[in-house]
Parts: C-alpha cells; sequence; structure tokens
C-alpha cells in the first residue's frame, strides 16, 4: 500500500509555471506507475500526465503535451509535474495517483489507479 500527499499547489498568473510535487510513502515506490490527474468544477476528472515505474516513458493528455512534463524521483519517492505555459483551463484540483505496476507500463485510464492523493488545486488567473 502506498499514501500520496501532493503540494505545491496555488495562485500562478496565464504563462506562468509551476510544479506540483507528490511524496508517496513507502519502500517500493519504484514498482508503482505514477500519474497525474486533474478536476475543475463541473467536470469530470481526467488524465494529465503519466509515467512508468522507471521513469522510462511518458504519456501526455493532448491539452498540456508540450507545456507539462511528468518526472519521478525513485530515490526520493517523490513524482514531480512541471507546468509551463499555464492557461486559464489549466485551474482545477490536481490529484496524483498509484497502481503497483508488474512491468513498466504507462497508465492512461483513471479506473486502472488504486491509489489517490487528496489533491492540490491550482489556479490560474488571466
Amino acid at each position: 500500500q502506498v499514501q500520496l500527499v501532493e503540494s505545491g499547489g496555488g495562485l500562478v498568473q496565464a504563462g506562468g509555471s509551476h510544479r506540483l510535487s507528490c511524496a508517496a510513502s513507502g519502500r517500493t515506490f519504484s514498482a508503482y506507475a505514477m500519474g497525474w490527474f486533474r478536476q475543475a468544477p463541473g467536470k469530470e476528472r481526467e488524465i494529465v500526465a503519466a509515467i512508468t515505474r522507471s521513469g522510462g516513458n511518458t504519456y501526455y493528455a493532448r491539452s498540456v503535451k508540450g507545456r507539462f512534463t511528468i518526472s519521478r524521483d525513485n530515490a526520493k519517492n517523490t513524482v514531480y509535474l512541471q507546468m509551463n505555459s499555464l492557461k486559464p483551463e489549466d485551474t482545477a484540483v490536481y490529484y496524483c495517483a498509484a497502481k503497483w505496476a508488474g512491468s513498466d507500463y504507462v497508465l492512461s485510464v483513471r479506473l486502472e489507479y488504486d491509489y489517490w492523493g487528496q489533491g492540490t488545486q491550482v489556479t490560474v488567473s488571466s
């Protein structure tokens, strides 16, 4: 089992950059595929980015590709989401998610994940 705690949310101006972190408990973080999701008011929770347990492969939603970067540091039990060129439509609660992975695959579907953080609010002002 793993517990996830997101941090780094806040208010950012459009065009700016911001980085989210997700710290995981446990000694087997490197065995988990990780993902970042977001949920805006009145909308479904959607995938933002995902990364394999090794960090060797990533997935991005079309809406953030080229602007956001997911990465992980298995020695620090942490996954990051670097967000650049932020837009007002990026405003949402951002969630970190994890799933124990038997091999090095990336997961892009919400229902595939077993563990979730509490979320952190990111607000982009125009």
